[in-house]
């Protein structure tokens, strides 16, 4: 079976995304700096997919599988210490 979202709504510091399963994610907005940096409107244009979301305004791609693993924004560069 695989794990879909089948809604996202958002408050003011939190993307909150209903999943197939029954369980719902409170994911910090921090986590994805498109999306805190976004309008409600840009926000509400998500398409959802089987495997994840996407904002085609926002060139942001959100898996599922990378959310309930606890994963932001992978596309930042860390810094590391030499």
């Amino acid at each position: 079976m695989t794990i879909s979202a089948t809604s996202v709504r958002f408050d003011e510091y939190t993307m909150w995304v209903e999943l197939s399963d029954g369980r719902t994610l409170g994911v910090p907005l921090a986590w994805f700096p498109r999306l805190l940096h976004a309008t409600p409107a840009e926000r509400g244009q998500v398409e959802l997919s089987r495997v994840g979301l996407h904002w085609e305004a926002l060139d942001e791609d959100i898996s599922i599988a990378g959310l309930l693993a606890g994963r932001g924004d992978i596309t930042r560069s860390t810094e590391h210490a030499a």
